[in-house]
């Protein structure tokens, strides 16, 4: 007889073991949460349901009546598709047709790039020395938000002249090479504010510093540079990419400064590079 509703003390239990195992096969924090909280939204959307019922037609329906109608993203769109096949893989043992759920194309964006310029009075506008060297750090190395955060006084080998990442995206360890200019900033930093367990830490001793007030840390420091773009920190990493390939790096070099899996991710970035554009001459020219 098939159960009418699923109790929420279910649900509970269901989202509690999914997190466990994502915890067991250490998926990042962020991974952990965008998938528990997207496989929240499924359970409340086929409340009807128990897992062990559930199928591809209620997953199209959640597909086009929930995720299409309220006009998510195709990114949104992937990680619940995604979170609802893991679930019902290591719990259910069971296997959806990911490729009979529709799909809208993939969205094909290029990445937002600042001028050197532009990069230049963000990173002078705080006269703060730990502001500063966050955002100087995440430009300098290309660093993801979480990667920067993550980092402790250990990660920086100034010897070598190289930040150590450990556990980036994907559980990958990387290096990134640091110039002599950033080195500095960072000595007179680590003077200024003795960082203990995290190279960037709260109000709290020992506690990384918040996500949310980096990201104001940029917003302030684009009010003061009156730079009126929407930028975000990724920006900055995207800006770093791009000056990179107008500098002629390597663009496998590139790859792997940034921890990209795929040479295609990074190859987007000659899409955006001033340089490569310039080259080429309009027929407009010779008319």
């Amino acid at each position: 007889q098939e159960q009418k509703v699923l109790p929420q003390a279910s649900q509970s239990e269901h989202l509690q073991a999914f997190r466990q195992f994502l915890s067991s096969r250490r998926y990042s924090a962020n991974t952990i949460k965008t998938y528990t909280e997207a496989l929240s939204v499924f359970m409340r959307f086929i409340a009807n349901k128990p897992p062990a019922q559930w199928s591809l037609p209620d997953i199209l329906r959640f597909n086009n009546e929930y995720i299409l109608k309220n006009g998510h993203s195709v990114s949104y769109q992937n990680q619940m598709v995604n979170a609802i096949k893991l679930f019902l893989k290591v719990t259910e043992n069971r296997l959806i047709k990911v490729e009979e759920i529709h799909r809208p194309r993939a969205e094909h964006r290029l990445p937002n790039v600042l001028s050197k310029e532009e990069v230049k009075v963000i990173l002078q506008a705080h006269s703060n020395i730990k502001h500063k060297t966050m955002l100087s750090l995440i430009y300098a190395c290309g660093l993801r938000c979480g990667e920067l955060l993550s980092l402790t006084p250990q990660s920086v080998d100034s010897r070598r002249s190289l930040l150590i990442i450990k556990q980036a995206k994907g559980n990958k360890d990387r290096v990134a090479p640091l110039s002599q200019k950033i080195i500095e900033l960072l000595r007179d930093y680590y003077t200024a504010c003795k960082p203990v367990q995290y190279l960037f830490e709260g109000q709290k001793a020992g506690t990384p510093y918040d996500a949310r007030s980096l990201q104001q840390v940029l917003k302030q420091a684009l009010a003061k540079a009156n730079i009126q773009k929407p930028a975000t920190l990724h920006w900055l990493r995207h800006s770093y990419a791009t000056h990179l390939l107008e500098a002629d790096t390597n663009l496998r070099y590139i790859q792997e400064i940034l921890g990209h899996r795929n040479p295609k991710t990074t190859q987007i970035y000659t899409h955006v590079s001033n340089d490569s554009l310039r080259n080429i001459h309009s027929p407009f020219d010779n008319l």
